[in-house]
């Protein structure tokens, strides 16, 4: 069973969350704030955190910035959960830290499936980074591919979130022009890291064909 961490300052929506993952088959664990989510994860490391961004005094970002500068808590992946549409900045400041981004309110399906996402990523990545260490492949090359491969995910499905709720197909003057203008150049530095990503599985299929 999975244990998951809820963060959120509003009582009632953790026990929304709590009920919810509950019936899902996981294990919640609350925390009120992000300082008391600092101190649980000190104790009690869970598998994934749902982090809320509008807390006070300590919003989401920063406890997300605190959670990632810590060697003993970096690992952990966090999805974040908001009222609030995520912005290109913020999809470009935050993505490399993030597993995914909840808006809520959320279903029980869609909540259950952005965390099986998460987790079936990770499981995919360390299959095949523990069969590439097997093979004998260059750690730095492996480390690309970990890299490259959780970036690649994330960006997709943050591109795709982005995209629907700025529909840039409408985009307007001013804020709208430079958001469309955002959204694009996240689209094609995405495109880029995919390139990349398929040269590197290239050389992982041209070391397993010969094993």
């Amino acid at each position: 069973m999975y244990t998951i961490l809820i963060v959120d300052d509003s009582p009632m929506i953790v026990d929304v969350f709590a009920t919810m993952l509950e019936r899902g088959g996981y294990r919640p664990i609350t925390a009120f704030s992000g300082e008391e989510c600092l101190e649980v994860l000190k104790k009690t490391p869970p598998d994934l955190v749902l982090l809320d961004i509008m807390m006070e005094p300590m919003d989401g970002w920063e406890t997300l910035g605190k959670i990632k500068t810590s060697p003993a808590t970096r690992g952990i992946p966090i999805l974040m959960l908001t009222a609030k549409p995520l912005t290109p900045e913020e999809a470009n400041e935050y993505g490399a830290y993030i597993e995914d981004y909840i808006l809520k309110p959320t279903t029980h399906h869609q909540l259950y499936e952005a965390i099986e996402r998460v987790l079936a990523r990770r499981h995919s990545i360390a299959a095949d980074i523990e069969r590439a260490r097997e093979a004998g492949v260059d750690p730095r090359v492996i480390d690309e591919y970990e890299r490259l491969y959780k970036s690649v995910d994330i960006n997709r499905r943050l591109l795709k979130i982005l995209e629907t709720t700025y529909n840039i197909k409408d985009a307007r003057v001013g804020m709208g022009e430079n958001i469309t203008r955002a959204i694009k150049s996240m689209a094609a530095s995405v495109k880029l890291q995919e390139e990349r990503l398929n040269q590197v599985r290239a050389q992982f299929s041209d070391v397993f064909g010969k094993q």
